[in-house]
């Protein structure tokens, strides 16, 4: 399955928040939106960043309750690992796994599309081998 087929049943939207936004403003749209991750755009489009869940409590660790009032530039990440609409689901497995990451914004032509979770590339997972093992059943059932 494509990445594009993914995002055509979960729908495109991308949570976005803004470079300058205060670590507290995003905990406010984290709870928000119940997503564990939002992509930093100053414009809503282009990607500057990400910022997740496990980025605020790391930084929460080291800086306090300070942080709370720092930008979000300041602990976003910003080498993004990302996909295609026209990426297969199963490769981004090993990029997931490899590095540790839960979300891949879906850019296309220099502009995000969507956004996929690890929780989208499991579903897609359970359901193909749902499927396969209903064809094998047919099969042994004649």
């Amino acid at each position: 399955m494509r990445i594009s087929e993914v995002l055509r049943k979960k729908g495109a939207e991308v949570v976005t928040i803004g470079p300058q936004a205060t670590v507290r403003e995003l905990l406010g749209v984290l709870a928000e939106h119940n997503v564990g991750a939002v992509v930093v755009s100053g414009d809503g489009l282009a990607l500057d960043g990400i910022v997740s869940e496990r980025d605020v409590v790391r930084r929460l660790h080291r800086m306090g309750a300070q942080l709370l009032d720092r930008p979000v530039a300041d602990i976003m990440t910003m080498v993004v690992h990302t996909c295609s609409p026209e990426d297969r689901v199963e490769s981004l497995r090993p990029t997931m796994t490899e590095h540790r990451i839960r979300h891949l914004p879906v850019v296309q032509n220099g502009r995000m599309v969507g956004i996929v979770s690890i929780g989208d590339v499991v579903k897609n997972a359970i359901s193909e081998l749902q499927t396969e093992r209903e064809h094998l059943e047919q099969y042994l059932q004649g």
